[in-house]
């Protein structure tokens, strides 16, 4: 008997990884491109050579050393998309401080949590984010900042390693007020390094290691408490690096970037993917607006745009999409979240993206790893999420024995190579349950993989619903329900039933100006779908419940829809 063909698959590269630090990669990338346009910041009315670019990062990197920050202490950002937050990701890199990227929605908790997982030395924030007062939370959360010194280190006993808070206004970081005393400003830190020769900055520059840590990213929490993924320049630059080359990117490329700098997708595929070629960085807005992505597009020739099908979708419906041209797209990512196949190709009818690629993959993989191409079939680019990248291995395991399984089995998607992160910060036993004993990373995530490597993805884990002992993946009843032309956006997850132990719940949300009702549905899925996976609980609403990144939460609709099922038990 012929044995089973296993799901494993390693993709060798004929280029090899990068062995260098960001820094001197960046550095490369100014020598060879010092006149090409580095960044467009539309808000701020700002734009940047490499050549001016490398300057204000050197500025900031020296004033960050003369401040007292060392390598491998840890400066946090808590602020929107800004040209700010670029150079404080460069500057940080080129003295060897790890960066700690925090959501710019969390609340004072949230924030308190993030700094003392990391152990951050230094904090920089903006004042506010829409309804989000920082300086109010802050003087909250840390009453020094309202009686300490200005420039005197901060000593809270909750937050015993926070030294520093540096507040700056993106509209004016040069003539920002200080809000309280306690608060150190932009200038400052700036001001700070001005006696500071180029030879020491090198000197720390070129003290550090390609495989020291560099950046912490927060797990996005949809469905559980956040961790902190330690990464490093290995880990992030190449994967930013071989991301740009599967999406054929030079120097000659614009990016429109909708998405979060604090998420891997903004941090690591937009800026890192640029700076790693020399391409243009556009960010339309300090927070996403589908005008103002449209309006980029169009007034900045912008070749490329990544986002979250979400952002798409909000893309395509804007009632003045037509008034934008997009000729000048050629490509993008769309990630962090199932993208169907419907959207896929509206996008690349409607939007001209033509050579628009599926990603896939994790914060704890720095977090690509894999991309579909631009060679391969409709089919292909519209229903897998492609092959790894190069330098990586995947396979896919037995929930139960963790046994590689057959090709075209579903199990549980697992990673290796260089692009795994170096440990959740100050949690051994969250490391050890994420990466085996052999370095595999389990990813959460259900999926097949085929004889030639491409890789489809079922569903989550957790999000795979069990009903009468049988097996349902949402992402495929959420793929069929998708295509209905009333649909704009649905989301299907499980809850619970005393009877099947679970049962199929829908929310959907229509197409402006649709109507639908739940036995419309029902009869649109009879014959189409196996009985179970027919949604027993069906509701229409107008949003989702979503993270800053666009990632639908379905442990918050579970949440209420359980709320609700209970309320009309108890009637």
């Amino acid at each position: 008997m012929a044995r089973a063909v296993k799901s494993y698959f390693h993709r060798g590269g004929t280029e090899p990884l990068l062995g260098k630090t960001i820094p001197e990669h960046f550095a490369d990338i100014v020598r060879r491109y010092p006149e090409q346009e580095a960044v467009v910041a539309i808000a701020q009315n700002r734009r940047l050579t490499y050549r001016i670019l490398d300057k204000e990062v050197k500025k900031l990197a020296k004033g960050l050393l003369g401040f007292g920050f060392k390598k491998g202490e840890r400066i946090g950002v808590w602020a929107t998309d800004n040209l700010e937050w670029l150079l404080l990701q460069i500057a940080t890199a080129r003295i060897g401080v790890v960066l700690v990227n925090i959501n710019p929605a969390y609340r004072q908790l949230e924030l308190a949590y993030a700094l003392q997982c990391s152990e951050v030395q230094g904090l920089f924030v903006i004042p506010s984010f829409r309804d989000s007062d920082y300086i109010t939370m802050l003087t909250s959360l840390l009453p020094e900042l309202q009686s300490g010194e200005p420039l005197s280190p901060l000593n809270n006993q909750a937050l015993p390693f926070l030294r520093a808070v540096v507040v700056y206004d993106p509209d004016e970081p040069e003539k920002t007020a200080r809000p309280a005393p306690g608060f150190t400003l932009w200038t400052e830190i700036i001001k700070a390094g001005e006696t500071l020769s180029d030879q020491a900055l090198e000197a720390v520059t070129t003290s550090l290691d390609c495989d020291e840590p560099i950046n912490i990213q927060y797990t996005s929490g949809t469905t559980g408490f956040p961790k902190a993924v330690v990464l490093t320049h290995h880990n992030i630059l190449n994967n930013a690096y071989f991301s740009a080359k599967a999406m054929h990117f030079t120097e000659q490329d614009r990016l429109c970037v909708p998405v979060p700098f604090y998420h891997c997708f903004g941090m690591v595929l937009a800026n890192l993917l640029c700076f790693s070629v020399g391409a243009c960085i556009v960010i339309p807005a300090e927070h996403f607006d589908p005008k103002a992505v449209l309006k980029a597009i169009d007034s900045e020739k912008c070749t490329a745009v990544h986002g979250v099908p979400t952002m798409f979708i909000a893309e395509l419906e804007h009632p003045d999409f037509a008034d934008y041209d997009m000729s000048s797209l050629r490509t993008g990512i769309m990630a962090g979240a199932p993208c169907p196949s419907p959207l896929m190709m509206r996008v690349m009818k409607d939007m001209h993206c033509r050579e628009i690629l599926i990603g896939y993959g994790e914060t704890e993989a720095s977090p690509l790893t894999h991309l579909t191409s631009r060679d391969d079939s409709l089919e292909r680019r519209t229903e897998t999420v492609g092959k790894n990248l190069p330098h990586q291995e995947v396979k896919i395991v037995d929930l139960k024995t963790g046994a590689t399984v057959p090709l075209g089995v579903v199990g549980e998607v697992c990673f290796r190579g260089y692009h795994i992160m170096q440990e959740y910060y100050g949690n051994e036993l969250g490391t050890r349950d994420a990466i085996d004993e052999y370095g595999w990373l389990h990813s959460g995530d259900l999926g097949t993989m085929d004889a030639d490597g491409y890789v489809k993805i079922t569903g989550r884990i957790k999000e795979m619903i069990i009903r009468g002992g049988e097996n349902i993946y949402p992402r495929e009843i959420e793929e069929f329900l998708f295509a209905h032309p009333k649909i704009q956006q649905v989301a299907v997850f499980g809850v619970p039933d005393e009877y099947y132990g679970e049962q199929v719940a829908a929310w959907i949300q229509l197409h402006s100006g649709e109507a639908m009702t739940d036995s419309e549905l029902r009869a649109y899925c009879q014959g189409q779908l196996t009985h179970f996976k027919i949604p027993a609980y069906i509701r229409f609403v107008d949003s989702f419940p979503m993270t800053v990144t666009g990632k639908l939460q379905k442990f918050r609709m579970r949440e209420q829809e359980v709320e609700k099922l209970s309320q009309q038990k108890a009637k």
